[in-house]
């Protein structure tokens, strides 16, 4: 194992898929020359050159339809967006184009691409640049959405989600590129649509996804000084969802908590709640309860910031609230 960040196992995730694969090819701003907004593509455009790593102008509804088009030709591009935050002017593509177009041609043209980049808050970027679209994206039909926490899963993921057959939602953190991780030396794919058991318990089951896993892990470290034991469950997939993991550490626990950086509203959390009380009720001990960011577009101000999304003092005691302590 090697520990090498966040950026680097999403580089050597796109360059060992772009070497098996000529039809694999990399297309967004700032991916060529400047080596990537947070430089992901580094070293890319070198070893691949012009044709295949492709800089485009600040269009993303422009150059989302192309990559759509290239992927109905036989090609399988790699669309990054700076922010997921920008890509809601791509959302016509993704979601009007690349999700449906197997449905509306009868089967005929499937749409082998994947649409990646930062997603999330990152610090006082205010509310227009601190948006979480895992819930936006996970209600189409047709979308497959991954968000991974880590790097050894972003690599894995990200090597399954290029060879996909169907389009593929690829949320990352703009504030997890530097982290650093265990990667393997050789090649690895993880299967899309199973979540990862992080952490054993017997007390409560913690579901969640993305860079806010960080803070459970730090929580549920804690929680065990004080004798509670929490089973940690890691989604990595949002569609499709492994809700039978999720189910099955109910039963075992008899109590969850969902933990989400997004807003409360049609959320992630409501599906996961929704399909314990459907499979698991009579295993209960106490309701289903969530955390997410406060219901309000995001501030600018840091204390605003800190007040609105979900921390470990906020879940410890949610926890406690759950074991009726």
């Amino acid at each position: 194992m090697r520990v090498i960040q966040f950026r680097e196992a999403l580089n050597e995730a796109m360059s060992e898929e772009m070497r098996r694969d000529k039809n694999v090819f990399l297309m967004g701003e700032e991916v060529a020359e400047y080596n990537g907004a947070y430089k992901v593509s580094q070293g890319m455009l070198d070893e691949f050159g012009p044709d295949r790593v492709i800089d485009t102008p600040i269009a993303e509804l422009g150059f989302a339809g192309i990559g759509v088009g290239a992927a109905m030709n036989g090609l399988r591009p790699i669309v990054e967006f700076m922010t997921w935050n920008f890509a809601i002017l791509a959302a016509d593509q993704i979601i009007n184009s690349a999700a449906k177009m197997l449905q509306m041609s009868g089967g005929q043209y499937h749409v082998p691409i994947v649409f990646r980049g930062g997603n999330g808050q990152a610090g006082q970027l205010a509310a227009t640049h601190s948006q979480s679209f895992e819930a936006f994206y996970a209600h189409v039909p047709g979308l497959k959405v991954i968000t991974p926490s880590n790097p050894y899963d972003a690599k894995g993921l990200l090597k399954a989600a290029i060879r996909d057959e169907d389009p593929v939602v690829f949320l990352e953190s703009e504030k997890m590129y530097g982290d650093k991780g265990e990667v393997p030396d050789g090649e690895y794919l993880l299967p899309i649509g199973k979540a990862d058991i992080k952490r054993k318990g017997t007390d409560v089951t913690i579901v969640s996804f993305g860079k806010i896993m960080k803070i459970v892990h730090k929580a549920a470290e804690e929680l065990e000084k004080e004798g509670i034991s929490c089973e940690v469950i890691d989604l990595r997939t949002i569609r499709p969802m492994d809700a039978e993991t999720v189910v099955n550490s109910v039963k075992k626990t008899n109590r969850c908590l969902v933990v989400e950086e997004s807003w409360p509203m049609a959320s992630i959390s409501s599906e996961i709640a929704y399909r314990i009380q459907r499979d698991a009720f009579d295993y209960l001990d106490a309701p289903v309860r969530r955390l997410t960011q406060s219901d309000t577009p995001f501030a600018f101000s840091p204390s605003l910031i800190e007040e609105a999304l979900p921390n470990e003092g906020d879940l410890i005691k949610v926890v406690k609230e759950l074991l009726y302590r």
